[in-house]
């Protein structure tokens, strides 16, 4: 029996990206994952997203050792003709395997303690506020307090959709259900969902569903051309309505961020009572009516219809603080259209993500994620450790001549508005033609 490898080339590869046929390379390996891709943990949009092509960083960031041993199984016996390792993709596999012999991705400190308890207390006066007092202004910080509690609360359940925060697999998802859908109404399927193809193909424009807004922001003239959604698989049509929307974003964009909490909900709906395939369905069904239990039927003890319209306006309103540094994030970054490549890991999350500048002290009300790209290249890296591997990043991005920005959350805000503006005008250009040509 021969021993002489087999070999595909990069372009024979890329014909194996259909839905009943779909390869992908590991290390210069190509495995098939056809049927795999549809019991993968993290969902099949990933490796849909990367289908015919070298996926070894993605692979890499988002997956322990342990899952090496795994691949084996689907192994074509084909090897990637003329697979090379460009120079920046060495040093981030380098930097992977010190961080993992440092024992960084499991040394978690005790960030989920301190913040479980400040979660509980949060609510806990939000509870005593609104059960024990009469007063007007008591009832109302009460709401600004429970939103608070929700943006802590979601940056756990962030941390539990990335890494264990608990001892066990098991214990994992009843903190997920708990953080996401009991407290907060918003499935972790639903998150999971959409924040693992944001993070495959961070700032692609038709593939990232963290960018695709329409019919009310547009963060770039190319959403003009109604792209087609591959994650939602539909297309994004910019019609009149977008147009006029769009034209205004710049001026909308706080006053949508404060309600913008409503969609998560009506999305976390949508996907629950849809067709799609969801992992532990009934347990997120579940979730979220504990939460649609227990919230209106704390609205519905204030004292009047007023008080329970503002009570629920402030903690959407407080709440809206973390849905704008998220968007901070990303809005005023790079954008492209198109299939994420996994040849080019490192760079695409340095063009497509902003880190917000603050005070270590303040690193608890960001959740770490100010930290944007470091988490974007090591999402299973416990926060606490992201301000320790920003240097590390920023001398790696600066040795590759790559992008690393880093702005205060005010420049951020403006660089943000700018970019919608800058997206408004055009949209108003083509709503004006649009008038003069049809009356």
């Amino acid at each position: 029996m021969s021993d002489e490898k087999k070999y595909i080339t990069a372009e024979e590869l890329k014909k194996h990206n259909k839905q009943d046929d779909l390869w992908i390379s590991i290390q210069g390996k190509c495995y098939n994952v056809t049927d795999w891709v549809k019991e993968h943990p993290g969902g099949d949009i990933p490796i849909r997203s990367l289908a015919g092509q070298e996926a070894t960083d993605a692979f890499i960031a988002f997956h322990p050792g342990t899952a090496w041993k795994y691949l084996d199984k689907f192994f074509t016996g084909y090897h990637l003709k003329d697979y090379e390792v460009s120079e920046v993709s060495k040093d981030f596999r380098k930097l992977c395997t010190e961080f993992a012999k440092a024992g960084m991705f499991e040394k978690k400190g005790h960030g989920v303690i301190y913040s479980l308890c400040f979660v509980t207390l949060l609510i806990s006066l939000s509870f005593c506020g609104v059960l024990l007092s009469n007063s007007f202004l008591v009832h109302m910080l009460s709401g600004g307090i429970l939103g608070f509690s929700w943006m802590q609360i979601s940056y756990l359940g962030h941390d539990s959709g990335h890494y264990l925060i608990m001892t066990t697999r098991g214990f994992n998802k009843m903190a997920q259900i708990l953080t996401g859908n009991c407290l907060t109404g918003i499935s972790i399927a639903w998150w999971k969902w959409t924040h693992n193809a944001h993070h495959v193909a961070c700032n692609s424009l038709d593939h990232d569903p963290d960018l695709q807004h329409l019919p009310v922001f547009a963060v770039s003239s190319k959403f003009f051309k109604s792209l087609q959604s591959s994650f939602y698989g539909r297309e994004l049509t910019f019609d009149s309505i977008s147009k006029f929307f769009v034209s205004y974003q710049h001026f909308t964009y706080y006053p949508i961020m404060c309600v913008a909490r409503v969609n998560l909900f009506v999305q976390t709906f949508l996907l629950l009572f849809s067709s799609r395939k969801v992992p532990d369905r009934a347990f997120n069904i579940l979730g979220i009516l504990v939460f649609w239990t227990w919230f209106p039927l704390l609205v519905s003890t204030l004292p009047n219809w007023t008080e329970r319209v503002l009570f629920v306006l402030i903690s959407f309103c407080v709440t809206s603080l973390q849905h704008i540094q998220f968007t901070l994030n990303h809005f005023a970054a790079d954008v492209y259209v198109g299939q994420p490549e996994g040849n080019d890991w490192f760079e695409k999350q340095t063009s497509g993500t902003i880190d917000i500048a603050c005070f270590s002290w303040m690193d608890w009300f960001y959740g770490g994620l100010q930290f944007q790209l470091e988490h974007h290249l090591f999402p299973r890296l416990p926060r606490c450790h992201l301000r320790k591997i920003s240097p590390i990043v920023q001398d790696l991005c600066k040795k590759h001549n790559l992008p690393y920005r880093s702005l205060s959350f005010y420049e951020a805000n403006v660089w943000t508005i700018r970019t919608l503006k800058t997206a408004a005008m055009q949209a108003r250009g083509l709503l004006w033609e649009a008038v003069n040509t049809h009356g």
